[in-house]
This record gives structure tokens, C-alpha cells and sequence, in this order.
């Protein structure tokens, strides 16, 4: 039963975290070189032109202005609208963020079900031939950068066996988590290496611990050990390490969207600031943000769940 004060302190500890995102958001974006309109339209803009364009998004003003401006607006839930495509940002963030979403889901959930087994293969056969394997594939993985990861896959899979496509999003779910196989491997090949080696080591600390040699003295079958006892305690250090990992995966994912040409926010984020697109680059880190800060939210939870005296 999770402790309702831990619950509170953690959702309040997520206000000034949000607050230093926007602030922090809002000042790099003006220091970004160039302006909206030479950013799109180059050299053929003339200064006149760029004053005015200036003048009608309102970047004529002194910061502090646009600051207030842009709290005002964040305030009432108006991200604004892109200064290239004119939608609103929300819409555009509705569109692109479900693609990393799946994205992100799926390369998790194939790092854990990689991660998990093979922890406690290595940890039980250590120091063997199975336990030098495994470590030796995970270091490897972990060696090499995503971009080379889905390259190769991209290379073997998709141009020589064919086996997935090369690239994009599909028109419907089955298709979707189809074409998003290959990229999630790629996200989760790095994701698995961290989480197994952290879970092993954990696994080797338990399984020397007095408690488990009490529970073997007591008679207790392996698997009931290994399930009641050893799993969940060594799963502790592993549930917090899962969350500022999952974050730094989404930070990987813009690389991966564009290897595989999937419509996410990565490839959105990246067009944004090639384009001065200041709205839709304050209000993807603003929604990325809260994602983030989520998923600690609930890592933090679950690992209180596992041990009770982290929320003390």
C-alpha cells in the first residue's frame, strides 16, 4: 500500500521541475542565431521584410515582455501556433507525439523482457560459458551508437532478408507495431545491456544475502526463493535506474526516427529549430517534459511498492 504524503510530495516535487523546463525553454529559444523568416525563405528576405515579420509574431519585443506573454498564454493552455505550417502546436504535438509514444513503449517493454530472463541466467550460471555470452552480447551492444544499431538491422533485415519494412508509421495499429519492430529493437538493445548488468549484479548481492540462505535452510523450493525473495529485492535499484533511462531513450528516439523515417517528435523537434519555430520548440520540451516527469513519478511509485522504506 503506497504511502498517500509520498504520493503528494512527489506530485508537488514535479511543479518546480516543470517551471525550470519553461523557463530554462524559453531563454535558449531566443538565443537560437536567425530569425523565423530567414530560417525559411533564406536569402531572399530582405530586412524590411524580416522587421516586419518580427513585428507580427511579436519577437520586436523586449524578452521580459515575451516572457509574460508567452506564461500568460502556457497559463491558460495556448501553446500558440507554428510560425511555418500555421496549425496550432497542440495539434501538431497530437499528431507526432503518439508515433514516439508506441516508439518508446515498446523499445521498454523488449529491453525488460531481454533484460530480466538473461539477469538471471547470467547471475545463476556466473563466471560459466552462458554467463560470459550474455555479458559479452550486452557489451557489445552497449558499445555501439543507436544510429549504427539501426543501420545494420535497417541494412540486414529491411534491404536484404526484407523481412521489415524500411521505413514509416503504417495506417493502422497492427501495422503501426509491425513497422515499429525493427526501431524499438534498436532503442531497446542499449536500454537491455544497462538494465541486465544493474539487474545481475543486484540478482549476485541477494542470492549472497543471510535472508535467502535462511529461506534455503528453511526448505523452500528455488523457485519460490528466487520469486518471493531474490526478484523483488533485486528489482529495486533496477525500477530506479528504469526511469532517467526510459528518459534518455526518448532523447535517442529523434535519432531513431530518422534513420526509420517514422513521423515522431524527434523528426519534428529537429525541423522546428532548423526552422526558428519557437512555439512548437517550447511546447514539444514543455509536453516532452511532462512525459518525462511522469514516467520518474511512476518508477518512483512502483519502487516504493517494492520497498516500503522509500517512501519514508
Amino acid at each position: 500500500m503506497l504511502n498517500a504524503g509520498f504520493v503528494i510530495r512527489r506530485l508537488l516535487q514535479v511543479i518546480p521541475t516543470f517551471i525550470f523546463i519553461l523557463v530554462v525553454t524559453f531563454l535558449i529559444v531566443r538565443l537560437l542565431p536567425g530569425d523565423p523568416l530567414s530560417a525559411t525563405a533564406g536569402d531572399r528576405v530582405t530586412d524590411a521584410q524580416v522587421a516586419q515579420s518580427k513585428a507580427e509574431l511579436g519577437l520586436d519585443q523586449p524578452v521580459l515582455v515575451q516572457f509574460v506573454d508567452f506564461l500568460r498564454r502556457v497559463a491558460t493552455g495556448d501553446l500558440g501556433r507554428s510560425y511555418v505550417v500555421r496549425i496550432p502546436v497542440w495539434s501538431l504535438i497530437g499528431q507526432r507525439l503518439p508515433p514516439t509514444l508506441l516508439l518508446s513503449a515498446m523499445a521498454t517493454a523488449m529491453a525488460i523482457l531481454l533484460a530480466v530472463p538473461l539477469a538471471f541466467v547470467s547471475a545463476l550460471r556466473r563466471d560459466r560459458a552462458a554467463d560470459m555470452v550474455i555479458r559479452g552480447a550486452f557489451q557489445v551492444g552497449l558499445s555501439m551508437p543507436v544510429f549504427y544499431i539501426g543501420l545494420v538491422l535497417l541494412t540486414v533485415f529491411s534491404a536484404q532478408l526484407q523481412w521489415f519494412p524500411v521505413g514509416g508509421y503504417g495506417d493502422n495499429w497492427p501495422d503501426r507495431i509491425y513497422h515499429l519492430l525493427l526501431p524499438a529493437f534498436t532503442l531497446a538493445v542499449s536500454l537491455a545491456a544497462v538494465l541486465m548488468r544493474n539487474l545481475r549484479s543486484a540478482i549476485v548481492d541477494v542470492l549472497n544475502a543471510e535472508y535467502v540462505d535462511f529461506a534455503r535452510a528453511k526448505g523452500l523450493m528455488p523457485r519460490v526463493i528466487l520469486g518471493r525473495h531474490v526478484l523483488r529485492n533485486a528489482l529495486i535499484s533496477t525500477v530506479a535506474l528504469l526511469g532517467p533511462m526510459v528518459g534518455t531513450m526518448l532523447g535517442g528516439a529523434v535519432i531513431t526516427e530518422s534513420v526509420f523515417a517514422i513521423p515522431g517528435v524527434g523528426r519534428l523537434m529537429i525541423d522546428s529549430i532548423y526552422g526558428r519555430d519557437y512555439p512548437v520548440i517550447q511546447g514539444l520540451t514543455m509536453a516532452l517534459a511532462v512525459v518525462v516527469s511522469l514516467i520518474f513519478l511512476a518508477t518512483d511509485l512502483l519502487q516504493a511498492a517494492l520497498d516500503p522504506r522509500v517512501a519514508k
